[in-house]
Formats: structure tokens, sequence, C-alpha cells
């Protein structure tokens, strides 16, 4: 599944004249709310469609799922998690792009977007059973990637760091998982529109904090800095003899398989996730969307995983046995003593809520384009009733069902890009076209 999805964004990079770095710049001015016009139909700003697809990104993933891919596939499976970030530049920019186009607008305002719009409006009634089958299989993963892992590593983390007697950690899992299901429930009851205003500042504060750490880290081991890059081309073709804290040997494909299952994960490229956010903004520019969008890989995986991978590598503990949110933890911990390791945490914390929230409204859309708006509520009460079982779950089966469901997710999204990547390159084209001639310009009330 990861191949395919790798072989899809070189395509779209190739068709779209590698779009990510041609369009990056005016993406940027697009998302600081210059462009914003209030009488777009819409329910959020660019910024708050961007936050909300953030939010679901930037998460756990690029704390434990950056940890794990290490702990697996070695240094080198950094490599291929920044393949999987620029390739996922151009299937973010094409799904979301789509979103836009193919959207329905009721007279409520309520927006309904997304691969299933696009797959049965784009492509024709003919595949109308294909979007169902995405749609079903958006619900069922926003149980497991969307809120399951989130859970399950916050509640390990927790016990973790609080040094739990074994006696009582199944207790205190189950009381994580309580409180955290309760919050989320206090938010996704109001739908899109709360969820969109809580990302806006959650996303932006812990993304903040987390890089500013990050970065103080960083600068303590400035001069290991480039011996870690080093290492990480080094071992993307050249295995590292332990792998998964057991002696063993490594192959090229497991370093490559662990770098972009992981990476996938993290930045949702092919999945279709994002476009369900993205289709709820105010703009009638479908490209415009879609180039806010891409950015959406760019700083989840290329800096925010980035950061997290050199602390780890740099910190010497990377092959020492310890695995996902607690070697980060871990790592942090070396060289900021108590702050470290509790601002780890904090992340876990904000990072795994956000995500849940955005997912619980994926996997709506997902139920209500399946089964109708009536289905919506329940979903809702599924969904919270999965967030605390996850905290509960083994972590290897939860991350696994996570998987398998990412990948359900893909395949019919990647059908519709490719068979829609005609109508992407003409829309690209027309737009960049009319941009050279003057014609896309700020909004000015």
């Amino acid at each position: 599944m990861a191949s395919i999805l790798l072989v899809t964004g070189l395509f779209l990079t190739l068709r779209l004249v590698f779009i990510q770095f041609r369009g990056f710049a005016h993406g940027v001015g697009i998302t600081t709310g210059r462009y914003d016009d209030p009488a777009h139909k819409g329910q959020l700003t660019h910024f708050q469609a961007l936050s909300a697809a953030l939010s679901a990104t930037i998460g756990i993933g690029n704390i434990g799922g950056v940890a794990i891919a290490i702990y697996w596939g070695g240094p080198g499976a950094i490599f291929w998690m920044w393949v999987t970030a620029l390739f996922g530049m151009a299937i973010k920019y094409t799904e979301c792009t789509l979103a836009i186009k193919y959207r329905k607008v009721e007279p409520d305002g309520n927006i309904r977007g997304g691969p299933m719009y696009f797959i049965e409006l784009g492509l024709g009634r003919y595949f109308k059973p294909l979007a169902w089958v995405f749609a079903l299989c958006t619900a069922v993963a926003a149980l497991g990637a969307g809120n399951m892992v989130q859970s399950n590593t916050l509640a390990h983390s927790l016990v973790d760091v609080f040094e739990v007697a074994p006696e009582n950690i199944a207790m205190w899992r189950w009381i994580i998982g309580i409180v955290i299901s309760t919050l989320v429930a206090a938010v996704i009851l109001g739908g899109i529109r709360r969820i969109g205003r809580v990302a806006s500042y959650l996303v932006p504060f812990m993304s903040v904090v987390y890089v500013l750490s990050a970065l103080v880290v960083l600068l303590m081991h400035v001069d290991e800095i480039l011996p870690a890059f080093n290492l990480i081309f080094y071992h993307a073709f050249n295995p590292t003899a332990v792998i998964g804290g057991a002696a063993g040997g490594a192959t090229v494909w497991m370093t490559f398989t662990w770098g972009l299952r992981r990476g996938l994960f993290s930045n949702e490229s092919g999945q279709g996730s994002a476009a369900m956010a993205h289709s709820t903004a105010k703009v009638e520019e479908p490209v415009r969307e879609g180039l806010v969008a891409m950015l959406g890989p760019f700083i989840d995986t290329l800096v925010i995983c980035t950061m997290t991978a050199l602390i780890i590598i740099t910190s010497g503990l990377w092959d020492g046995g310890l695995n996902s949110a607690p070697l980060t933890m871990a790592a942090f911990d070396k060289s900021l003593p108590i702050y470290g390791k509790w601002m780890v945490v904090i992340g876990i914390l904000l990072f795994s809520y956000s995500t849940v929230l955005s997912w619980s409204y994926y996997g709506e859309k997902g139920i209500e384009y399946v089964l109708g708006s009536w289905a919506k509520l329940p979903y809702k009460m599924v969904y919270v009733i999965f967030t605390l079982l996850g905290a509960r779950l083994d972590l290897v089966a939860v991350w696994s069902y996570a998987d398998i469901a990412n990948g359900m997710m893909a395949i019919p999204n990647l059908f519709a890009l490719l068979g829609l990547s005609g109508v992407i390159v003409a829309m690209t084209r027309k737009y960049m076209r009319e941009k050279q001639q003057g014609m896309h310009q700020p909004f000015r009330p």
C-alpha cells in the first residue's frame, strides 16, 4: 500500500510540474488570510481549515510515530518519511482541490465534501459504490487511527511518566480513557465549527511550544546535527544491524517500509481525510484551497517529525531499546531534565486531543454519506466509546488496526485521484495562468 501511495505521489508531482515547489509561497500567502472573502460559501477560513486538518495530522505520529519508525527501521526510516512528505504534498493538493470543486453546499450552509463526493460527482454515478466504500472505510478508520491510537499512546505515556505500579496500571488506563473521552464528547457534539475554533487555538499553540523546545535541544547539540543527517542518509540505503532493540539482519525494505508507513500515518497523504476538512473552507476557487492544504505535509513531516527524529538520534538513545513516546520523552529529558519529559507529555495530551476531535468529523461525514444525517449522533456516541476503549487496549494491536484501516481508505481515494488527474492539471494551468495575468489578488473589502 505504501508503495502505491509513493508511485501515485510521484505521478501527480510530474503531471502537476512540481506544484509543491512552484505553489508553495502562494499557499503561505493564502493561509495568512489576505485572500479570505467573508462572502464566499463555506464554514471555516483558510487558516481554520488548515488548522482543523493539521490537528488530525500533527499528533502522535510526530512523537510516538517517529520513535516507532526509528525503533524498527533505524535512522534511515526518516529519509523515507521525507519522501512521503514531498510526494504527499502533491497528493494533498490534488485531493483538497477536488474536494472544493465537487463539494455540496446545502441551503442551511452545511458542507458535504470529501473523496466520496468527488468520486461520485467527478468519476460519475457508476462509481457511487466506490464512494460508498470510501465513506464506510472512513467511518471505520476513524475509530482506530482517529481515536484509539491517540488515547492508547496518551494512556501509556501517562502511566510511564507517573511510574504507576503494575497492579494499578489497568485501573489508571481506564480512568485516563474516561477523562479524555468525556473531554472529546464536550467538543464534537458542537460540530465542525466548534472543532475548527478549538483546533485554531490548540494546533498553533502546541506546535509553537513543541517546536521551540525542540529548537532549544537542537541548539544544545548543534555540532551533532550534521552527523545525525549523515546517519539518516547512510542508513536509508545501508540499514543498521540492530532493529527493534534486538539483533537481526536489517534490510533496505524494512527501513523503507517503516519510514513510509509512519510517514503516511503522520501526514495522512492519500487517505482523503484532510479533503473533508478543507472542503468546508470559505473559498470559491478550488486551486487556492489545494495550495493551502499541501502545506500540511510540509509542516507535519518535514518540520516537526524531522525535529523529533534529530533529537532522538542526537540523544544517542535511538538504539537503546526504548520505543514509541517513551523514547521521545527520554530523548528530550536527557537534554532538558524534568521540563523535557513533561513538555512531551503535555504535547501528547494536546496533540492527541486535537487529533481525536478532527477525526470525529471525518468519521461522521463518512457515516452520514452511507446512512444519512440521522446516523451522525449515534456515531459520535460510538466514537466516544472507542476513545475510551483505546486507552485500555494493547499498543501493537491498536497501531496495526490503524495501519490496516488507513490502507482501506487510501485505495478508493487514490483510484479517484488518478482518474481525475486530468481535471486537476487543467484547473492548475488555468489558475496559474490567471495568477500571472494578475487576476488573483488579496481580498480588499
